[in-house]
């Protein structure tokens, strides 16, 4: 019997007249959850509310997928094997510096946020920063009222300190969404081991991403990406292991992306030419992938949707 898919981060195009068809490509048996990126550095709190509305409306009117606010949702749209669509920010920036509303995005369904994207703002440092001076005293606020209202902490684009200071501050579940493992790959988007330590110690999952430039010299390969959870699992357990493709559906809009803010990227994003990333159809493959490499069914269930269900139980305001 198919597994449930839970893709914790991927990307429709930033605009607000974005088709969401292309996320029936997550359709499987088993079911799918899917989280759509939402908004990162660049927007404020009316840009990203406005993408959300419009989301919500374009999946709440299509026929193979439906929104999903709370774990029953989750449970009863994936058992119906459909697409459960929630959503994330990728920064602290479309907060508006007003804590009041991360209480507004949970209300529109966005379940994750990291507080920086690659490089510093008030919330504390990014991944591509030359200084890593970590998580602020506004960051811990952010920290502490996603907590409350139940949004997930999440690691990705932080840097190592920033990161490490979440997961010892947060009251519940800290994940990495879409990071891989520097240790297997040396890029500056992927964690250390010790940010891998120190996620699994509160509970969360580190989600392996299908990006080629992450998983290697950019080849985003199920081989590729079967090391990366490999290494994982064998640090931190299965339990704290998950995938997650921060697939782009308009390759063209994220090239569009880097040109208009090249400050928000390095040539580790670059040298490798165009970046290439695995497509929905590739990680539904993930499952069998596994099997042939001995994956027990219990582990390829854990790491394919079940482990970051598990923190949504702990952590989601259901």
């Amino acid at each position: 019997m198919p597994f449930l898919l839970w893709d914790q981060h991927t990307c429709l195009p930033l605009q607000a007249d974005a088709e969401v068809d292309p996320l029936a490509r997550y359709r499987r048996g088993g079911g799918a959850f899917v989280s759509v990126n939402a908004g990162y550095s660049p927007h404020t709190f009316d840009d990203s509310t406005a993408l959300l509305r419009h989301y919500r409306a374009a999946v709440d009117a299509h026929p193979e997928m439906e929104l999903a606010d709370d774990l029953d949702a989750v449970d009863a749209i994936t058992h119906a094997g459909r697409i459960a669509v929630a959503f994330d920010l990728e920064d602290s920036r479309p907060l508006d510096d007003d804590l009041g509303n991360l209480a507004a995005f949970a209300d529109l369904g966005v379940r994750t946020l990291l507080p920086t994207y690659n490089h510093a703002n008030r919330a504390g440092s990014g991944c591509l920063d030359a200084v890593d001076g970590g998580l602020t005293g506004w960051g811990r606020d952010i920290v502490a009222e996603m907590n409350r209202v139940g949004i997930v902490p999440d690691g990705s684009h932080c840097s190592a300190r920033t990161g490490l200071d979440m997961c010892e501050i947060s009251s519940g579940p800290v994940i990495y969404s879409h990071s891989c493992m520097r240790a297997v790959w040396d890029h500056p988007r992927n964690i250390t081991d010790d940010q891998a330590r120190a996620c699994a110690a509160t509970g969360g999952v580190i989600g392996i991403t299908g990006v080629g430039i992450f998983l290697g010299p950019n080849t985003p390969t199920l081989d590729a990406m079967a090391r990366h959870l490999e290494y994982a699992a064998e640090l931190v357990g299965i339990d704290h292991v998950g995938v997650s493709t921060d697939f782009s559906f308009d390759f063209a809009d994220f090239h569009d992306e880097l040109a208009r803010n090249p400050h928000l990227f390095d040539d580790s994003y670059t040298r490798w030419g165009p970046i290439q990333w695995m497509p929905p159809e590739t990680l539904s493959g993930l499952d069998d992938h596994l099997r042939r490499r001995r994956w027990s069914v219990a582990d390829i269930r854990a790491i394919l949707g079940g482990n970051f269900h598990r923190v949504a139980r702990q952590a989601w305001r259901n």
